[in-house]
């Protein structure tokens, strides 16, 4: 079956102004992938998360205070983070796409799902906004997944150029949830060397794999594919869920790395392997960051393909 895609015209009503994070991804990835022929199985995302799912991961004053000041008119909650009069609906139906993406897979609607929502979310911290994310939609989803369904053993694989910071924070010190990110280091946020690997219980829960500017795509995928089939299958993940990113390619115009369209696709195939080893292939991913107007719908298509394939 083809996964699901979950999108909604509201994300577009995030109104960031002249910023790499813009309507016009959405955009430009819908476009594309109706000429592909990849447009197909979406839902409208119409849920919003509620205050009491959302404040799973965020302080209750802290997404107030996020609903106030785009009820104001917008602001700033860092100097990347841009709140507009439509960022609030956004960002609670962005998170709200998640849990119903969620719902959908653990219903057996299908076995995958691909969340095209904007603002992303794995910067986003307890109760700060910060690089481009408002709500940390990923791990809303991931105490939705244990809170509604009872799902004891989550994993995270966050493969975008930065590293998530706040999914990490969220997390650090649950074992419970396994929190797996590939990204360049040293590089925004700061966070994510090696020797970050959760604390108290949580100890070995987080796994990092800092790679450097130079790394080439086989190396590249070869440490990615060691650990998805060594400590997540190891883990045993009852769902996975992926923070798709897609600034590792080489012509991202914030970040990049050295990866091609195609090898998004191969990053998929080894998650799917894993998911399908591991927990019936019960997957949901959802978009984080990629900058690319004319790269990023290709390494989209290439995401959704290798979701697709039988």
């Amino acid at each position: 079956m083809k996964p699901l895609i979950f999108y909604s015209d509201a994300f577009l009503k995030h109104d960031t102004g002249y910023h790499p994070e813009s309507a016009q991804r959405l955009e430009s990835i819908r476009s594309h992938l109706q000429e592909q022929g990849l447009w197909e199985n979406v839902r409208e995302a119409e849920r919003e998360a509620t205050v009491e799912e959302i404040a799973a991961i965020h302080e209750p004053r802290y997404v107030a205070a996020c609903r106030k000041v785009a009820e104001h008119g917008g602001g700033m909650l860092d100097p990347d983070t841009a709140v507009s009069p439509g960022s609030y609906e956004a960002a609670v139906k962005a998170a709200g796409a998640l849990l119903d993406a969620a719902d959908a897979v653990m219903d057996g609607a299908a076995p995958s799902a691909f969340c095209a929502v904007r603002p992303p979310g794995h910067h986003a911290l307890s109760a700060q906004g910060m690089g481009f994310c408002i709500f940390n939609n990923i791990a809303i989803a991931v105490r939705y997944l244990q809170n509604r369904h009872g799902l004891r053993k989550i994993a995270i694989v966050d493969w975008d150029v930065h590293h998530g910071n706040g999914t990490q924070d969220a997390f650090y010190a649950d074992p419970s949830v396994l929190f797996f990110s590939i990204h360049r280091y040293p590089f925004y946020p700061g966070t994510g060397d090696a020797d970050e690997t959760g604390t108290g219980e949580g100890e070995g829960a987080t796994i990092n794999r800092p790679v450097g500017y130079s790394i080439s795509r086989e190396d590249y995928v070869a440490a990615f594919q060691e650990v998805l089939t060594g400590p997540v299958t190891d883990f045993g993940p009852e769902f996975i869920l992926i923070s798709a990113g897609f600034d590792a390619h080489a012509n991202d115009p914030i970040a990049g790395l050295n990866l091609e369209h195609e090898d998004f696709g191969t990053l998929t195939e080894i998650v799917k392997r894993v998911a399908e080893r591991t927990c019936g292939g019960r997957m949901v991913s959802t978009l984080e960051g990629g900058y690319s107007l004319s790269d990023l719908p290709k390494c989209v298509a290439s995401h959704l393909a290798a979701l697709g394939k039988g």
